[in-house]
């Protein structure tokens, strides 16, 4: 996103319950993302895992990161579609719109296919 010559990949979205703030639980993600030998050296470059906060219940922040929900999201399918199996009827709490009204409202031409 957008189209590019990087490969393809496999996203997926999880719901997980932890007793972590959001700063702390991006902290966590990071050391995976690390662990898994990713090296944050150029913005959008293709990596071996991209681990985001896409939304942390209904809270709402721009500061300090990461900005939830995820800024971007609601223009992306490979976040919706999942989003979609596994939290039907889920409201962004800025946009106001349920997931589902979020994938009808997506951008033309993103590809993607199911794993």
């Amino acid at each position: 996103m957008p189209v590019s010559d990087q490969p393809w990949y496999v996203n997926g979205v999880a719901e997980v319950a932890t007793a972590l703030d959001p700063t702390a639980l991006l902290a966590v993600l990071h050391e995976i993302e690390r662990e898994f030998g990713r090296e944050r050296r150029e913005l959008n470059a293709a990596r071996v895992m991209d681990l985001d906060i896409v939304a942390y219940g209904k809270l709402v922040r721009n500061d300090p990161p990461p900005i939830l929900p995820h800024p971007r999201m609601a223009d992306r399918a490979f976040v919706l579609l999942p989003l979609q199996e596994i939290a039907s009827g889920w409201v962004h709490p800025v946009l106001g719109l349920s997931v589902e009204e979020l994938v009808a409202r997506l951008p033309a031409g993103q590809q993607i296919r199911r794993a």
